[in-house]
Parts: C-alpha cells; structure tokens; sequence
C-alpha cells in the first residue's frame, strides 16, 4: 500500500510539473490575427478627387477575374490580383481560405492540386531551385495549366510540372504575396535615404552582426560590369522578397504575366508558347490611346494604397504595447526593421516628403541557412530576403517567404540560424522575461 502510494505520488509531481511547465511554455503566446475592421485598403489620405476616382477604377481592375479570352494562361498560378492579395483587404497578403484550390478545376480544367497547396493553406508560387542538369533554376513554375477548361482551345494538352518529383528531391522552394499597402510611400524613398539609413548607427550594427546591403539591379548596358538579371535601372530595387524589382509597374506586369499569364507591354512573350494552347495574340494587355493597360491601373491602385493604421490599445492594453515597442528597439529589431523612413519629392501631393512608418531598411540581409531558399534575384543571394516591412502585421495571417508558419513565436525563432545576421538579436529575445516577450509580440500584433 504504502509503495503504491509513493508511486502514486511520484507520478502526481511528475503530472503537476507537467502541467506547470505546460502553464510555463505557454506564458508567451502570439496573439493572433488581429480581428475587427481591416486597418488598410483604402486611399491615401490627401488625394485629389481626379486621382480618387483613378484609385477606385484601378482597384476595380485589380479586383477581376480573367478569362481565357482576356489572355489567362497558358500557364498560371490564379486568375485575379486580388485572390493573391485579399487579406485584410483588396490589396494584402494571403487570404484564410486558398483560391488556389477551387481555382484548379475551375470551368473544368484538368489540374491536380499539389501536395504544398492546402484550403487553409497560403497562396503559393512555386519555383525549381535547379534544372535537370543541375544549372540554376530559380524562375517560377505556374502550379496549372488551362488544359479541360471550357474556354481553352480544345486541342490544347499541356501538363502541369511534376511537382511531386521536385519535393521529393527538395528542388522546389515557395513565396506568398506580400502585401501592398502603403507600396506608393515606398517607391517614393530616395536611394539616399536608404543607404543613409544604411550607414546610420554602424557601431551597433557591428556589434549585433547586422550588414544589409541594397539589391541594385543593373540595366544589361550598365557600364558597370556588375551582375544583372532583371530589367530595372540600376538604382535600389525595394518590391518582392528579395527587393528584385525597382516600381510597382515593373512589380505588377511581372505579376501579370507570371502570375496569370497575360501578356502586356511590359512582359510581350507567353511564358508557354504551345501554339494549340495561345488563342489570343500578344500582347494581351497594351496600352491604348483612351485607356491605361491593367498593369498600369494595378501599379496606379497600389501606389495609391493608404498604409496599415496601427492599433494604439490592442492587443494587450497601450501600457504593453508601448512597452513593447521600446524593447523592440532595445534588442535590435529597429537595425533592420527601421520604424520610419521618409519620401522624397513626388509629383503626387500626398506621396511628397511623407513619413513612412514600415518598419523596413529595404535592404536584403543573409538569413542564414534555416530561411536560405537557393535562389538568387539581381544581387540578392540564395539567403539574401528584403526585410519584410512590419506595418500592418497584426491582421496578417503567414509569415516568411513560403508560409511556413501562422505563429509569430515561430517566425522570430526562424530568424535565427547558422550565419544569419539576425542570430545575436534573436538571443537578446531570449533573454527577455516572458512579460518583455509578451509585451513584444503585442506590440508586433498591433501595427
């Protein structure tokens, strides 16, 4: 009896330190995507009513959904901007049910839905980090095909990529959108103003292991010499995950043609030139004499985008949140994640010498091997990424490049790797009490 009672008792005070570890693990929790109105989707404050009313025509366009006839295809990975970008609103990241699974079959089409693409799953792109003869790869494979639909040419036969054989043999890598809001502020930054930035606060930057560097993407006639895989001019790219491309119109017909695969002035050639699959000439969107081309009102309604309007109270009360965002600074997230830059001068009053509190340096940082992708963009290395501007983070639902994770805990934990520059700034988050931590993570869900 007494032997039962002490086994009895020894398994109580190995459940209650259990349960106490568990109350203990679980002192620090993200908490979550911000519910109520979204903070962002609407116009910049400031705007004239002539370039409201362009705002509300562009968001029109970027918010339909394209046929076959309008030039969808051969190969895509959806139909429409705002199925990509819908999340809190038109405009946004990742929505929390993935069009990408209806969209498969939609009208009858023949795909397969790929194993890394789930309804409560983020949007995905897909890219081979190497050919079959081992070159790099790194270009964009379109998860579908038009092949069933019922308005697709009815000769056309076109396969999707064997995805499967890539993840087995882990030579895919994924991206999910990034957000647009407040994308007009950014483009707006001088060059100067980063790489002032850049230069600020040295001696901090060299003791936390923090280097950057801009993605300056160079022109094919640049004098220079220097590397260049994209058409942008030679100044300091900002949009995408590795910060590839240089403005919104470049960032939206890219989008348009290797998203949707339409075709437009920017981007002239089907990226599948299957001639029983291409019933629409090329390009499918131009520019006209009357109208601007859907690429120019997409990069128009981005540019015109409001930023995310932070919550000052939630979650966690103004005393935390505030209390966050000093240690925030404190442990060496403000290094990268600059809390403000400043515009320049613009032709567009409400973009003219604005503050722009995104939370980014806009430059590309080593990440190490935990987030490496093997894809290299311009002069953004295999574990170069763009710090991800923060605004508007408490109504997001993904976080990192592919989506890997919902928990704000694990996305700081992955920043953290062998050679990554951001390594002594996720100890110093270690080292914080659970109520710092705690107050920390509040204050990231309430931008």
């Amino acid at each position: 009896m007494k032997r039962s009672y002490a086994v009895s008792l020894v398994v109580a005070t190995i459940l209650a330190c259990l349960f106490l570890f568990r109350i203990e693990a679980a002192s620090v929790l993200d908490p979550g995507v911000r519910g109520g109105t979204p903070a962002a989707g609407g116009p910049l404050r400031g705007l004239t009513a002539g370039q409201l009313a362009l705002f509300k025509l562009s968001k029109t366009e970027f918010q339909s959904v394209e046929a076959v006839a309008d030039g969808l295809g051969p190969t895509m990975n959806l139909n429409s901007c705002v199925g990509c970008h819908l999340q809190p609103a038109a405009g946004g990241s990742s929505p929390p049910i993935n069009p990408q699974v209806a969209f498969a079959t939609l009208n009858g089409a023949d795909n397969v839905v790929p194993s890394y693409i789930s309804l409560k799953g983020p949007v995905r792109e897909a890219r081979f980090v190497t050919n079959p003869d081992g070159t790099p790869d790194g270009g964009v494979h379109a998860l579908f095909t038009i092949q069933g639909r019922k308005d697709a040419p009815r000769n056309c036969v076109l396969a999707q990529p064997d995805f499967e054989t890539a993840v087995n043999n882990n030579n895919v890598i994924f991206r999910i959108p990034t957000p647009t809001f407040g994308a007009g502020l950014i483009e707006q930054i001088p060059d100067t103003v980063i790489l002032n930035n850049h230069a600020s606060d040295s001696t901090t930057k060299r003791r936390l292991g923090i280097r950057g560097r801009p993605n300056i993407v160079l022109s094919g006639s640049a004098v220079s010499g220097q590397a260049n895989h994209n058409g942008n001019d030679g100044t300091i790219a900002r949009f995408g995950w590795k910060a590839q491309n240089k403005s919104l119109l470049l960032f939206a017909g890219e989008a348009y043609n290797v998203e949707m695969g339409i075709t437009n002035d920017l981007f002239q050639t089907e990226r599948n030139e299957d001639v029983d699959c291409n019933s629409v000439g090329t390009p499918n969107d131009a520019t006209t004499t009357n109208t601007l081309s859907a690429i120019e009102q997409f990069a128009v309604f981005m540019r015109f985008l409001a930023p995310p309007t932070p919550n000052p109270s939630f979650p966690g009360g103004s005393k935390s949140i505030s209390n966050g965002s000093s240690v925030f600074s404190a442990i060496g997230c403000n290094q990268c994640h600059t809390p403000t830059l400043q515009t320049g001068k613009s032709t567009v009053a409400a973009l003219s010498n604005q503050q722009v509190n995104l939370y980014s340096d806009l430059l590309t940082h080593d990440m190490g091997t935990g987030l490496a992708d093997g894809i290299s963009q311009g002069q953004a290395g295999p574990r170069e990424f763009r710090t991800a501007p923060l605004w508007g983070l408490g109504q997001r639902i993904f976080f990192l490049h592919d989506g890997r994770t919902s928990d704000l805990l694990v996305a700081i934990a992955q920043h953290s790797s062998s050679g990554s520059e951001a390594t002594t700034v996720i100890s110093n988050f270690n080292a914080l009490s659970d109520s710092n931590k705690q107050d920390l993570l509040n204050f990231l869900r309430s931008l």
